[in-house]
């Protein structure tokens, strides 16, 4: 139970459920080295870091000669942290930050302080060369996004800033794309793996590993296989009914692929799944004024079970075809995403039974999301061969997607039973609402390099994109939501570009400047009074100057980069009494420094940093929101000018040492350590709420102002070592040392009934943990 609240204002009227975006959106390194062939680390000479390639500008490249600020995370660094999910290696990344739910899976990621205020994403996210995840409004794309096992993949690749011109909608804020390994066409090799892993104050769990590589026609077919089982153990108590480490989650990931290195043709066929079930979520209760605990560090207060689970199946398809003059690239994907997240509402609405329904006591209650989400992609592009003075590419992308949400909201006893009859069945489904959705979309783009001599090379490139969206809200049941169906149509069309003039200043230096727009699509809105029929997209434009360079010997590796950026017609969310949906908000900037560099004093030792400087603020109010009421008007701003943007610190810091060394007797290993710092942050932007004249904003009634919640800095240190001899490996990690005690997200407990804030729900950054991982190649 909680402590008894103020009575609600006036002019605040009985509760409403909340039947679209609001809800649809709830719930809440640069690196030190990059993998060899083999999966070894490369811990030779700094010269090697010259082989660093990605595939973020859909070529293959060298790294340090792509004009735009880019991080990998090679196959062997997540290892060696016992990575698990995005934030286990999210601070090595600058200018990334993610917030957990409390959950893998259920994760919020932002870029350069683009953060994700609305239901869509503002990172795109890919599978090689197939983008998953939704791109319209209704799926929660922004608390959702993928969080693939980090299991049989060779790097995660980060590119900073819009990519609006190759990968087109919702890359306003970046790309986050996961290259997985491809079958060896000439060599056996199979892999075994099994680990344990301990969490302070909570319990052990295992995992386990298998993949293998098997050539089926020499140097031309071969099919890979891989299986995963990790499992993260539960450290969350509930102070409600006693239950212990009741947080555990349980992560497997399978996959196929089939390669053929073809005279002429390459084809690349893949199936993956992936899996993550969790019992419940990370949470703990803090005082709303002071942010203590309220009943310690770990403990949480729920009365509703919250059990989360998101299943992945994807197929993709590709041809690489040699024209002799050109390449020809055809990528086909096919994804099934369903979700279902579950979250306690009894602070929310159970008091629905006593101050609505008139029952002695107050209920518990829950709200049941559903997610399904069918999509399917292609894309054709044209491509010059590499080399020339121009080079360029053409392409032509579609993708469909079906998708359905629903929400579902359960009202019972405070013990979890059912009311008592007649209510049970008069009440105990507050509302069912139900929200079918289309997106459509059709995109040209271009790409072109021009070189002129030795030193300057200009990048530039075009994307023309239109999409087509339908959706309806459909109340089926309940007494708090309007019963019956609500459709709505959108469509628009996107124009985005970019320009990057790069100069050599010698072999090992290069200075780029990167003008880029990008942009969040839009969509219908819900039919909700004060809402718009319909949001637009937000745009916006970025610009940066960077400085890519080696030196000492090419012992020493320095990335530099100043930022930019406008943002424009914000989507956010806007909501009165648990009634929400989108409205185009206004105007934002970024601006910031990101700094990563790489230093090897000797071929077996290096140190790397990175930081960032980010300071993102809104420009200027927030567009209003009118709510007409019954002889008076509400009048909604959920962002006014200088607010810091959600989940951005001003400064965040990392640092890795590794050692490497050699025995006797045949025997390897390395050491290593990361040290990661992240500054103060606000979970959301300001909201201000006045009562005006009805038809008369400008005489003001009442007004209440609810300022964001902050949350502190934090640091902590992880360690790991490891040491094997020919086919085997034996790796220890312990992350977070010193088991800070810090939070990755803070949302509000408020109640819609009554009003009144009753604690804050924070999710805690990992405690202590230690692993201990044994592999075995053959």
């Amino acid at each position: 139970m909680h402590a008894a609240q103020p009575a609600r204002p006036w002019y605040r009227s009985p509760l409403s459920l909340a039947i679209a975006a609001t809800l649809a959106c709830a719930p809440v390194t640069h690196v030190a080295a990059q993998d060899g062939e083999d999966g070894s680390a490369q811990a030779g000479a700094a010269v090697d870091l010259d082989t660093v390639v990605v595939t973020a500008n859909k070529r293959v490249e060298n790294v340090r000669e792509v004009g735009a600020s880019i991080s990998v995370v090679g196959e062997r660094q997540l290892e060696n942290l016992g990575a698990s999910s995005l934030s286990d290696y999210a601070a090595l990344i600058p200018g990334m930050q993610v917030q957990s739910g409390g959950t893998p899976g259920l994760t919020s990621v932002s870029l350069r302080g683009i953060a994700a205020m609305s239901s869509g994403a503002t990172v795109a996210t890919y599978i090689d060369e197939v983008p998953v995840g939704s791109s319209g409004i209704y799926q929660a794309a922004n608390v959702l996004m993928l969080d693939l096992l980090p299991y049989d993949i060779t790097r995660v690749e980060v590119m900073r800033g819009p990519q609006g011109t190759l990968y087109g909608a919702g890359a306003i804020g970046g790309l986050l794309k996961y290259v997985t390994r491809e079958p060896d066409l000439s060599v056996r090799e199979t892999r075994v793996g099994l680990g344990l892993r301990s969490v302070q104050d909570g319990g052990e769990e295992w995992n386990g590993r298998f993949g293998a590589s098997v050539p089926l026609q020499d140097d031309r077919l071969g099919l890979r296989v891989s299986f995963a089982r990790n499992a993260i153990p539960g450290f969350t108590d509930n102070a409600v009914d006693g239950r212990r480490d009741i947080d555990e989650v349980e992560q497997t990931g399978a996959r196929a692929a089939l390669l053929w290195d073809g005279e002429r043709t390459d084809m690349r066929l893949s199936l993956l799944r992936q899996r993550i079930r969790a019992d419940d979520r990370s949470s703990v209760a803090l005082d709303p004024d002071t942010q203590a605990p309220l009943d310690g560090h770990y403990v949480t207060r729920a009365w509703q079970p919250q059990p989360f689970e998101k299943t992945l199946t994807l197929a993709a398809l590709g041809f690489d075809v040699d024209l002799g003059w050109a390449d020809l690239v055809s990528a086909s994907g096919w994804s099934k995403t369903d979700t279902r997240n579950q979250i306690d509402a009894t602070i929310q609405f159970g008091e629905v039974a006593n101050a609505m329904l008139g029952l002695p006591d107050p209920g518990s209650a829950n709200v049941d999301y559903r997610f399904d989400l069918d999509k399917f992609t292609q894309e054709f592009r044209l491509a010059s061969k590499t080399g020339g003075a121009f080079e360029w590419m053409a392409g032509v992308f579609y993708t469909k997607e079906d998708a359905l949400q629903t929400q579902s909201v359960w009202l019972g006893q405070l013990d979890g039973s059912a009311l008592p009859s007649p209510y049970d069945e008069m009440f105990s489904a507050l509302g069912v609402l139900e929200m079918p959705s289309t997106y459509e979309e059709t995109a040209l783009f271009a790409n072109l390099s021009w070189r002129l001599g030795e030193r300057f090379k200009v990048d530039g490139g075009v994307r023309l994109a239109r999409n087509e969206q339908w959706f309806s809200q459909n109340g089926t049941a309940g007494i708090l939501v309007p019963i019956g169906e609500f459709p709505g149509r959108s469509s628009e069309d996107v124009f985005t570009w970019s320009l990057s003039p790069q100069w050599k200043l010698g072999e090992d230096t290069m200075v780029y400047v990167r003008a880029a727009t990008g942009y969040q699509p839009g969509g219908p809105n819900v039919a909700l009074p004060g809402m718009p029929s319909s949001v637009d997209s937000s745009m916006l434009d970025s610009y940066e100057v960077g400085l890519k360079s080696q030196f000492a010997d090419r012992r020493v590796s320095l990335d530099l980069a100043a930022f930019r950026i406008d943002w424009d017609d914000i989507q956010v969310a806007s909501s009165f009494n648990g009634i929400g949906g989108l409205v185009n908000g206004g105007e934002a900037t970024s601006e910031g420094v990101e700094l990563a560099m790489l230093l090897h004093p000797t071929a077996a030792l290096s140190f790397g940093v990175n930081g960032a400087y980010t300071k993102a603020k809104v420009k200027n109010d927030f567009e209003r929101t009118v709510i007409p009421q019954d002889g008076y008007d509400v009048v909604l701003n959920t962002g006014l000018a200088g607010d810091r943007l959600p989940y951005v610190p001003e400064w965040s810091w990392s640092a890795v040492a590794e050692y490497a060394f050699t025995l006797s007797g045949g025997y390897q290993g390395q050491a290593g350590a990361a040290w990661r710092w992240v500054g103060e942050r606000v979970n959301s932007t300001s909201e201000r709420q006045q009562v005006t004249a009805a038809g008369d904003p400008s005489t003001v009634l009442v007004e209440e102002l609810t300022p964001p919640v902050e949350i502190g800095s934090y640091s902590a240190l992880d360690l790991y070592a490891g040491i094997g001899r020919n086919n085997w490996e034996l790796r220890a990690y312990v992350d977070n040392v010193t088991g800070r005690k810090a939070w990755s997200a803070v949302s509000p407990a408020d109640s819609e009934v009554l009003g009144g804030r009753v604690h804050l729900a924070a999710v805690p950054i990992l405690p202590r943990t230690v692993g201990l991982e044994l592999d075995f190649r053959f």
